[in-house]
Parts: C-alpha cells; structure tokens; sequence
C-alpha cells in the first residue's frame, strides 16, 4: 500500500489561489485582513507553487504580477539591515526580526518565479533577499533552536540560488547540528522534555532541506522524529500538549509536513492525520507538491485500540483502552524565568473517543490550580492583569511543580515529590464509560496540600453539580466551595468527594501576548480536592454519560 498525495493536493493548490488572491490589496501588494504583518506575505509562497503547477493557474500573467507586488511590500517594510518590525494581529508590536517563515517563502517564491519576472523586479527582490539572508548568516545560527533550523534551511537555497557556497556549508553545519542535538526518542527539547509542537517545525526544516539538497544524512533523523509523533497523537489527530514544555493543548489535528513524507512510518503519521484533516492548507499543499515523497507504508499499519507505549526509561507514557486515551508525563523541569518555557505542572491527560481531551490540558506560567498538586497557598502566585515583565517563581509559601516524578507504566500512576510531601496520582480505565482518578498524599503535611483536576470546558455549556445548577459557562466567574458529591459539564460526569471546590474560569497566563492575558475560552473548570490530616486520599469517578 502506498501513500498518494500529489493529485489531490495539486487540486487543492489550484483550487486555494482565487482565495488567497482576494485578499490582497492590488495597491500596496500586502495580503490579510485587519493588522497587516509580515507573515500575511506567507501567501507568496502557495501562489507562486500554483503558478508553477500545471492547471488553471500555470505560468499566468496576471498571478506573476501578484506575487510580484506581494515581495515589493515586504521591501517596502523592510529596514536597513533586512528586518521588518514584528507585529501581531493584536496590534503589539515585539521588535525588529528576520521572520523566518516570511523569508523561507519569499525566497522560495523567488526560486520559482524569478526567471519569469521583469528584470528590475528581479532586481530588486535578489537585493532585498540577499540583504535579509546576509543578516541571517552574521546572526541567527548561534545556537541550536526552532527559529535557526528553519532559518538554515532557507539559509541553504539562498545559497543555492545566489551561488554562495559559504553559506550553502553554515547552513548544512547547522542543519547537522540539529540532527545531533536531537533526543535519541525522537523529540528536539528547548529545556527539558519534548517541545512538540515546534518539533514540527524542526521535522519541516529537514525535510525541506533534504528535497533540496538531496542530503540522506539528515533521514535517520526525520525517521525518529516520525516515530516518536506517530506514538504521542491523540487518535482524533492533535497534539498531546501532557509533555510539551511550551505550549497548552489545542484541538484539531495537526496536518504534518514534508518531512514525514521520507520514510514509510512518516507516510503511516500523515495517512492517519489525513482522516481527521478536513482541508489541507494551501501553503501545506504546495510544500507536499514541490517537495513531498509518495511512497510505501509500513507492510501493517495497526489502528487497533488497547497498547502502551512509554517514552525512553519511563519519561512519559500513552495508554490506548478501549475508547479511552492516557497520557502520563513525568517530565520533570526547574522553574525559569524565560516567558516561554512553562512550568511543568500537569502531568496527565484523558481523552475519549467520545468527547474528545475531557482532562489536562497541558502546562502554563502563574496559574498554580492548574497543577495536579499544589502544597502551600496558592494565592501567592497569580498574573497581575497587564504586567508584561513578571516575576514567574513563587514566593515562600507554595510549591507547585515536583522535584521528582516517578512514573509506573502498569498501575498507571505517577508518583510525585512536593518538597516534602510525597503524593501519588493513579488513572484507573473501569470500562468503556467510566474511569477512576485517585489522588493521594503519601508522606509530609497533607493539611496544606490540595489535588487539581483541569477540565476542557465549552463555553455556553451548562455545569451542574450536586450542590446544584450553576449554569451556562460565560465570561462570569464561577466559584463552588462545596460540589456536593458530583459535577457535570460537556458531556462528562465526575463524582467527587462533598468537599471539593470548583472554579471557572482558571485562566493561565498566555506568553505569545505582551501582557501575558488570556482570553476566557483559554481557562479551564478546576475542580480541587482538600487534603487534611485525616484525609489523605480522594478517589473520584469520571464518566462518559
């Protein structure tokens, strides 16, 4: 069996180019809508593979000159050194920047079109290319990370296309240097753990540089990298968010690239992913067309439920059974104060085939509820509403990230070290409907201790609990300082202790926004569980209804 894409995707491309058309401005070139930034010119790209590609688009006139005002407005924007000012659709502005997605695609754009292009356009984009990629190589490829291995791959067809062996040779040094700086699982790690979703970013890079360069050397790599994203998927297609150390959960899944495309368990990730993709986008589209490998699969490609994997010496593990989904980390990282890096704080997520993520949701900065244990007040920590530069680490008095974890793959459970509190959270899968959470406190001083569980919420949805109706989800704080025995939301039903607290919305702190604010949708539903020196275990039961 192999895996075809080129036909439909081709289509797809032909198909794109009338929408990414009609949002250019014919008198500035500029593409997008509201705030214009510099990654709304990512359309050159697409345009100029669909101007390329046989079909209704092939070598037209009227597409050429598109695209050329398309690069015109990016040297309209750009400074003396080659940088543009990084805006954001908010209106925030973080300063000047080589735009790494922006230049790769221009450039790219370049190579297709330039033969085709009037002589002084041509001119001036090869000016403005070298001027931007000159910046590149004097400053970007310092150290091994996302931005850099997307940088040296476009670093390499600059090369290829200006005639400059020097940088075809930094760019492949650096390329190699990702290859190595890769986790021997398969993931690249920017602090401690994988970094998953921008491991797509790197796993893009190579394959890329690879269908331009023909570099076999970086293959091996592309390989593990398929693995490893082929094993740690929700079966709905998105991301598992348990492990990343940079990003919260997202839903919807993720369409892979070209780099998956080189080996047959990439194909086997990307065949997957398609079932749950409704619509490729355009710019993915021309990547496979210009760059992908058709190919064969693995002889058996096994979608069948009720298998364990673990990640290295038991870093981390996924737990199909039945309809039901388990992810446990136990990834453990020191508190920094890089905006970018989060606090591991939340190591397990549960997913239905049903409802989709109903439990996790991953990690952020200043949100101490959304810890699976916290020992001390959580009230010390807490994102003052517009302070663009905080302090990340608590004060004296908390504790909400683990100084160890130890992860055991049969029971399901991970046990976990607070200073000096010794807790344990088990996952046990009942049946197809129902699946049981202890948390318990082990060792030190359970009266200041508390378990978290950090639902997915839908906004607009009702929650109900034993204590009674609370209603539909909204912008409006939602506090219940005794459930009364149960809680409802989305499908799901979880019974707690009488105790137990629920909050809405618990909202985490968002990096990718100066002031680091989170909209109300970004906030999960807590529900929180006491501990005291008599009770030191809590046993609750969740349940698809």
């Amino acid at each position: 069996m192999a895996f075809e894409f080129r036909e439909a995707l081709t289509a797809r491309l032909v198909d794109a180019t009338p929408d990414l058309l009609a949002t250019q401005d014919p008198a500035t070139g500029r593409f997008g809508e509201g705030v214009w930034i510099v990654t709304d010119q990512n359309a050159l790209f697409p345009l100029a593979a669909a101007w390329t590609t046989p079909g209704a688009n092939h070598h037209d006139p009227d597409l050429l000159a598109a695209i050329v005002r398309g690069g015109d407005a990016l040297i309209d924007d750009q400074d003396e050194r080659g940088m543009w000012e990084f805006r954001k659709k908010d209106g925030s502005t973080w300063g000047p920047i080589h735009m790494p997605w922006t230049y790769s695609r221009w450039l790219r754009a370049f190579g297709i079109i330039r033969e085709a292009m009037p002589a002084d356009a041509r001119r001036r984009w090869e000016e403005a290319l070298i001027l931007g990629y000159e910046g590149v190589a004097a400053t970007a490829l310092s150290r091994v990370h996302n931005i850099p291995a997307h940088h040296a791959m476009g670093l390499y067809h600059a090369g290829q296309l200006f005639d400059n062996g020097a940088w075809r040779d930094q760019a492949r040094d650096f390329l190699l240097r990702v290859c190595e700086d890769q986790h021997p699982d398969g993931y690249w790690s920017e602090h401690v753990g994988p970094v998953v979703a921008y491991n797509f970013v790197y796993a893009e890079a190579l394959g890329v540089y690879h269908a331009q360069s023909g570099d076999e050397d970086v293959l091996p790599t592309l390989e593990r990298a398929a693995r490893f994203h082929a094993e740690f998927v929700y079966p709905d297609g998105s991301r598992i968010e348990t492990i990343d150390e940079r990003n919260p959960y997202h839903a919807g899944a993720v369409e892979g690239n070209v780099g998956f495309s080189f080996s047959p368990i990439g194909r086997e990730f990307l065949r997957r992913q398609r079932q749950h993709v409704a619509d490729i986008t355009p710019d993915t589209a021309a990547s496979f067309v210009l760059y992908g490998r058709e190919g064969s699969l693995p002889q058996a490609s096994d979608d069948s439920s009720g298998a364990t994997a673990v990640l290295g010496r038991g870093d981390a593990l996924v737990h199909r059974e039945g309809p039901w989904f388990v992810c446990l980390s136990a990834f453990v990282s020191p508190l920094t104060e890089s905006r970018w890096v989060q606090d591991r704080q939340n190591f397990v997520s549960i997913y239905h085939d049903r409802l989709g993520v109903i439990l996790g949701g991953g990690n952020t900065k200043l949100q101490p509820r959304w810890s699976n244990f916290t020992v001390g007040d959580v009230e010390l920590l807490a994102h003052e509403p517009g302070d663009a530069d905080p302090t990340f680490a608590p004060p004296p008095g908390l504790t909400h990230i683990p100084s160890a974890i130890e992860l055991d793959a049969e029971t399901l459970s991970l046990s976990l070290e607070y200073g000096s509190a010794r807790t344990r959270l088990t996952v046990d899968i009942v049946d197809n409907a129902c699946a049981r959470l202890r948390y318990e406190v082990l060792e030190g001083a359970a009266g200041d201790a508390w378990g978290n569980l950090t639902f997915l919420a839908t906004l607009g949805s009702p929650v109900e609990t034993g204590a009674g109706p609370v209603g539909d989800l909204s912008e409006e704080s939602i506090v219940v300082e005794e459930c009364g025995g149960w809680v409802a939301h989305g499908g799901w039903r979880l019974a707690t202790p009488p105790e137990a607290e629920l909050r809405w919305p618990v909202a985490p702190h968002n990096p990718y926004r100066k002031d680091g604010r989170a909209e109300t949708s970004e906030g999960r539903l807590v529900v929180s569980l006491p501990f005291s020196a008599e009770t030191v275990r809590h046993e609750c039961v969740l349940r698809v209804v």
